[in-house]
């Protein structure tokens, strides 16, 4: 799976993006966060509010409760402003 990294997020870890083989036991984008939080200090400090996290699913917009059902591309991003 791809995971991809915007605005402060992708500044605070010094990359745009990572590509992960994701064991069973993480099913949703709360999993996720999670354990790659414990696989990286650095994400896990940047990600340490998770409220702040959004994130989208092969191009669409989901909460964290979201499975990752065969999920190909993952982006994780701080809130959107309207403009």
């Amino acid at each position: 799976m791809k995971i991809l990294y915007f605005a402060w997020l992708r500044e605070r870890l010094g990359r745009d993006s990572d590509e992960v083989s994701l064991p069973d036991s993480v099913a949703t984008i709360a999993d996720l966060i999670e354990w790659l939080a414990d696989r990286d200090e650095g994400f896990a400090l940047a990600t340490a509010n998770r409220k702040l996290i959004r994130a989208a699913v092969d191009d669409e917009l989901v909460d964290h409760q979201t499975p990752l059902n065969g999920a190909r591309t993952v982006a994780l991003f701080p809130p959107m402003t309207g403009g």
